[in-house]
């Protein structure tokens, strides 16, 4: 962990180094994602089943075995306590509820009496989310994917897992019934998104790709891009705690482990105006790191890329904010709303005392799939949106082509589009 203040005199260089982890994909990782891509474009099935066996330690004699059955999901069922499932219910809901809100309805518009435009919305009829099951099992990355996709209204959805061994968590199970998913596979890595991107005989090709992985699985969904949609390219996991030396120590430390403890590449930051709390909170996460079961990856992600930074004025913090563009910023401050208008760039914003990171992780509402390593700049959270496609509507009468035919003709002639006019003028009689 690094004790820094902005007007240390390597300060930007050490910072660099955080910002930059993890962002060096590598040419190896690139060509071997690129072979894997090519078998399962070449052999399909056998291929995938070949790369699963293989990195999963499996021994699956078909791909259509790996398809994980009713029956499965209702023995799941059978092994969560009633209280774990409704949890994972309440979740469903308030998530749902919250992405009702973003949907936008086809529409047109009649202001000219003879000309009728509009945009009609259509959800994309096949996706595919990916769910990471390597070091944990995320049944909230179910429910961030699939809930605003069938919100949209899409028509099938298909998930894939790793399943290391060949268990698959039941929690992950249940959350994917709830969350209305129609497919599930127990594949991943690689092999998985390539399966989706381009399909084979036992897994359909989908429109658009979705959801979290390691650096195989954001480095495949980079390059079928194009070939399908994907939602963004995720890197490690940040948080960025903004705090005015108001507040409780051990609450701020919690938050900062709750990102460490992703992975070894999580980065928690906390910019505080108050030297002494920095130093009370860095006591506090010595002390909550020896209570982790986590521990190794929680410290080994603090060590490498957690810092705490004095600053003299929040101003000057939340320039330092907008600048780095964090996936998840705490306002652990005293009144956040007064400085909300003043955030520019982040991909969840958490207002106060008593709305730790977590509760957007799991039910608050808003979507957990955010955009990380400062692109937050110009990519926004999963939304509905990102389960629709939008198409231009255009009707023309007789009239309307006649009252705005000429300047058509002429805009295309400042383009030497000679037969872009004649599409027009020939309907309306016009010399060419």
């Amino acid at each position: 962990m690094k004790f820094l203040a902005f007007d240390d005199q390597d300060f930007g260089q050490q910072f660099a180094a955080i910002l930059a982890r993890g962002e060096e994909t590598g040419r190896e990782v690139e060509q071997v994602v690129l072979d894997i891509i090519e078998a399962v474009r070449s052999r399909g099935d056998e291929a995938v089943l070949e790369y699963t066996n293989r990195f999963d330690r499996l021994a699956a004699d078909s791909l259509a075995a790996l398809e994980v059955t009713a029956d499965e999901i209702d023995a799941a069922f059978a092994r969560c306590s009633a209280a774990d499932i409704d949890a994972l219910k309440l979740a469903v809901e308030r998530v749902g509820r919250f992405h009702e809100k973003q949907k936008t309805q086809t529409w047109l518009s009649t202001e000219e009496p003879d000309v009728m435009l509009g945009q009609m919305v259509t959800p994309l009829q096949r996706v595919g989310i990916y769910v990471p099951g390597g070091k944990a099992s995320y049944p909230s990355s179910v429910i961030m994917n699939a809930v605003p996709a069938k919100v949209a209204g899409v028509p099938e959805v298909i998930m894939v897992a790793p399943t290391p061994g060949g268990e698959i968590n039941p929690h992950v199970l249940v959350a994917a019934r709830l969350s209305g998913v129609d497919r599930v596979f127990r594949i991943g890595g690689a092999q998985a998104v390539a399966a989706l991107a381009y399909g084979t005989a036992t897994i359909p090709k989908v429109d658009k790709v979705t959801g979290p992985g390691n650096i195989y699985v954001a480095t495949a969904k980079k390059l079928v891009f194009g070939q399908v949609g994907i939602d963004m390219i995720a890197g490690p996991s940040e948080i960025l705690v903004i705090n005015d030396g108001s507040g409780n120590p051990a609450h701020i430390a919690a938050d900062l482990l709750s990102q460490a403890e992703h992975d070894e590449l999580a980065s928690s930051i906390l910019i505080t105006t108050d030297r002494k709390f920095g130093d009370q909170v860095a006591a506090e996460v010595e002390q909550q790191l020896k209570e982790l079961s986590r521990e190794s990856i929680a410290r080994k992600s603090w060590e490498s890329y957690g810092a705490i930074i004095v600053a003299k004025t929040l101003a000057e913090v939340i320039d330092f904010s907008n600048r780095i563009a964090p996936e998840h910023l705490e306002l652990a401050v005293s009144d956040p709303f007064a400085i909300l208008p003043q955030i520019k760039n982040a991909g969840a914003i958490f207002m106060g005392h008593y709305t730790p990171e977590a509760a957007g992780d799991y039910l608050a509402g808003p979507n957990h799939t955010l955009p990380t390593g400062g692109t937050a700049r110009f990519f926004s959270p999963l939304s509905v949106d990102d389960f629709v496609k939008k198409s231009s509507i255009v009707y023309f009468s007789k009239a309307g082509l006649e009252r705005l035919g000429s300047d058509i003709v002429r805009i295309a002639g400042l383009e030497g589009l000679e037969a872009h006019g004649r599409s027009v003028s020939k309907r309306l009689g016009l010399p060419d």
